[in-house]
């Protein structure tokens, strides 16, 4: 049979194909059924034009027939392009101009906007997998045969680009190889202990990392099962607790369960490991879930371009604030952002990554692409972080999200723990804007725990005994939450628009900003 890396790893682990692969309520899918089904997808992926390296691109609901598509793409030698459902329209058209892919996989209700948009584009077959449509791809592929060849796709062929949010001018896309995803997802197979005996509670979206690699491709290698929900809610993942062994979430999981009364040690008996990523986990979090549950939750780092780079270890400390280690065959340092020299144990700097689960570079654009990568190989995450004594690697934040004020380096993460260590505050994010005398003025944003009556001379008052005076906030402000992507992450640049305008010309306070309180 001709060889395709990541569906041959795949393959390879399936022991007994009338094993559950899917649970998505009562309903079962096997791993022979993921077969068959992907088979037809395929069938009808090449029907339709698909060829090695063709893009397609997909942007509906989480269902199972999407997370089969999938594996169909990978079939087919096609390189999965998956949107994240809330874009625009408008959004969107960039991303079809920028892939131009051979098919467009969309929902019903945008089928006419996502034909229009192809026809602009290229030309794009705009199909859905939603049931008894005239574009229904889903019905086509019934009607094929339930075998399929692979198509030839090596270690070095592109299986997915996924674009990054693009906070910062245009999304990039991360040309993402069979070899980089199925490096990582053997990596934490066996970092994690993942076995057939595994069901993981999957309530993440499959646009994106987390949900669709992490999670999907890491079940499929060990040929465990996945409890399937289109959505998060906490009452069901409790539910399915006590059928299942492991939860992969965003740390908005975990606050919300913690504020369910039904978690405690007896609901989580079954449970062997919680995981979270994609945004970090506040120290309080880990501390009350371990207080509550007994057990600790698992934080890894990882990104778009690098699928998972650390893990705090699963025998072992599991250290709060921390990310862990590198993955078996990551390296990973902590850089000078200018100069590119290694930082001692205990400096701030930049990330720096390499090995085989790092991409090969973003789509079409290759400058951008020379401009982060070092002469030796190292990917420049554009994350902040340092090495601690122990080994342990800990994300300080974003570089961009470096606050100059004075001239002096503030890292928001340093204040930001600070203030969430005080009673009466659930969680904050600190943030530079523009100052008249100082280049950025710090600001912090914060959340209250319901009940509290803190102001802002209450937390100034603190941060002074603990902070030197430059990394002092000089405004502060009272919020019910912080803006989010859909992956929990606090969008600073939100921020930083919301309070641009934070200080005048004199460097005053503006006191008439939105959710000024004092």
């Amino acid at each position: 049979m001709a060889k395709n890396t990541l569906f041959d790893g795949f393959r390879a682990a399936i022991a007994d194909h009338t094993r559950p692969f899917i649970i998505d309520g009562d309903a079962v899918t096997t791993y022979g059924d993921m077969l068959e089904q992907s088979a037809q997808y395929a069938n009808a992926l090449v029907e339709l034009g698909v060829k090695p390296g063709d893009r397609v691109t997909v942007q509906a609901a989480k269902t199972v027939e999407a997370l089969i598509f999938y594996l169909a793409v990978i079939r087919a030698g096609g390189v999965y392009q998956p949107l994240n459902t809330a874009y625009t329209m408008t959004e969107v058209a960039y991303f079809l101009e920028n892939a131009e892919p051979t098919v467009v996989i969309t929902d019903v209700s945008a089928i006419d906007a996502m034909q229009a948009l192809a026809a602009k584009s290229g030309d794009a077959r705009v199909k859905t997998l939603e049931r008894q449509h005239p574009q229904s791809l889903t019905d086509r592929a019934i009607a094929h045969r339930s075998e399929f060849d692979n198509v030839v796709r090596n270690d070095a062929d592109l299986a997915a680009i996924l674009y990054t949010s693009g906070t910062t001018g245009r999304s990039k896309g991360a040309m993402l190889t069979h070899a980089n995803l199925l490096s990582n997802a053997a990596a934490l197979c066996d970092i994690w202990h993942f076995s057939a005996d595994d069901i993981l509670i999957h309530a993440l979206p499959i646009f994106h990392t987390h949900g669709l690699f992490v999670a999907t491709n890491v079940v499929l290698l060990s040929g465990a099962a996945l409890r399937f929900f289109p959505a998060y809610n906490p009452d069901t993942v409790l539910d399915a607790m006590p059928v299942s062994t492991v939860l992969m979430g965003v740390p908005t999981f975990y606050t919300r369960l913690l504020a369910s009364e039904r978690l405690n040690r007896e609901q989580v008996a079954n449970m062997r490991l919680f995981i979270s990523g994609s945004a970090p986990l506040l120290a309080e979090t880990h501390k009350q879930f371990s207080e509550r549950t007994g057990m600790a939750i698992l934080e890894r780092y990882g990104m778009t371009e690098t699928n998972m780079n650390a893990s705090n270890p699963y025998e072992g400390a599991r250290k709060p604030g921390t990310v862990g280690f590198p993955l078996p065959g990551t390296r990973i340092r902590v850089c000078d952002p200018d100069s590119g020299l290694p930082l001692d144990k205990g400096a701030v700097g930049m990330v720096e990554v390499s090995g085989p689960n790092v991409f090969g570079g973003y789509w079409r654009m290759p400058e951008k692409t020379r401009e982060e990568f070092r002469a030796d190989g190292f990917f420049i995450t554009g994350d902040l972080g340092m090495i601690d004594d122990e080994g342990y690697l800990v994300i300080v934040g974003r570089g961009k999200d470096l606050i100059i004020t004075g001239g002096l380096n503030v890292y928001p993460k340093e204040i930001e723990s600070e203030i969430d260590d005080l009673d009466g505050v659930l969680e904050s994010a600190v943030v530079g804007v523009p100052h008249a005398d100082f280049g950025e003025g710090i600001v912090a944003v914060v959340v209250q725990s319901p009940g509290s009556n803190l102001n802002s001379d209450a937390v100034h008052g603190v941060l002074a005994a603990r902070l030197a005076k430059f990394k002092l906030p000089k405004a502060y402000y009272f919020v019910d939450a912080l803006p989010r992507n859909t992956m929990g992450k606090v969008q600073k640049n939100e921020l930083r628009n919301i309070y641009a305008d934070q200080f005048n010309t004199s460097g005053e306070s503006d006191t008439s900003a939105p959710g000024a309180r004092g």
